[in-house]
């Protein structure tokens, strides 16, 4: 690795991303994850692009944004966020003629973190568990983001097994799974995600009566009145607005788990 100074010296917020990741290493052992990401994500908009797939393209967007700040880099942040506004309301040739905008930054970024790791970068897989039934005790956490989904497995990996899902679809198959046991702890849910997003998760769980069963706090970046007032009609812990840090991630799993606890 350079040293952080690299960072600073490319325009990388990183005394903010540290507030996240609370040291220099953690945001190292991340940093695979990011690059990653992002170059599959920025893959996956311009098809999306090129299919007039506006919606789940403002999700890819929603999620370069999220994890752009989280590693400090703010111009490619507010490019997505440009594209994810954009989007969400049809404006098909704003992105049409923006996207090589895009492309620039997110190239950017991909060339400061490779420089940065000296070429030697690893690459960390988040791998899915398995849609098969559980067998110890379990945090399900649901987010479109690798970062958000390693951040907490790192977090609570010597405490429980963490398992993952990428989108609602595949949320939904893994609690169907585990729904006659007793396994899943808590689960942590995005709403803003592809295939199916959070709502849907929530619906399948109030259906099939496992909300209190399984319970459920929510991570998003959207605080819109609207937002929070929709999913709090669902019978959910708590909320949590991204970004976030690893001590309020602690305290809502822990309460969350507190939640199903004090139900039995």
């Amino acid at each position: 690795m350079k040293s952080i100074d690299f960072l600073k010296e490319h325009g990388v917020e990183i005394d903010k991303s540290l507030e996240l990741f609370g040291d220099i290493g953690k945001y190292n052992d991340n940093l695979g994850t990011f690059l990653v990401g992002i170059h599959s994500s920025i893959n996956e908009l311009i098809k999306l692009m090129q299919n007039k797939d506006l919606a789940n393209y403002a999700v890819y967007a929603h999620s370069i944004k999220t994890d752009a700040k989280y590693f400090g880099f703010k111009e490619l942040a507010d490019v997505a966020y440009q594209h994810e506004l954009k989007s969400k309301a049809g404006d098909l040739y704003f992105v049409t003629s923006n996207i090589n905008n895009f492309i620039e930054e997110t190239n950017k970024a991909i060339t400061i973190v490779q420089e940065y790791m000296n070429g030697n970068e690893e690459k960390v897989v988040v791998k899915n568990d398995s849609l098969d039934e559980y067998k110890d005790k379990t945090i399900l956490v649901v987010d479109d983001s690798n970062i958000i989904r390693n951040f907490v497995k790192k977090i609570f990996s010597d405490q429980y097994n963490v398992g993952d899902a990428k989108d609602g679809e595949e949320a939904i198959k893994i609690i169907d799974a585990n729904k006659d046991n007793d396994m899943i702890e808590a689960i942590l849910l995005d709403l803003n995600m592809p295939k199916k997003d959070g709502f849907a998760v929530l619906e399948y769980m109030r259906e099939n009566s496992l909300l209190e069963k399984m319970p459920v706090s929510i991570i998003s970046g959207d605080s819109s009145k609207e937002t929070i007032d929709r999913a709090f009609t669902y019978d959910i812990v708590d909320m949590l607005g991204k970004p976030f840090n690893n001590k309020s991630v602690k305290q809502i799993i822990e309460k969350t788990i507190m939640y199903k606890e004090n139900r039995q």
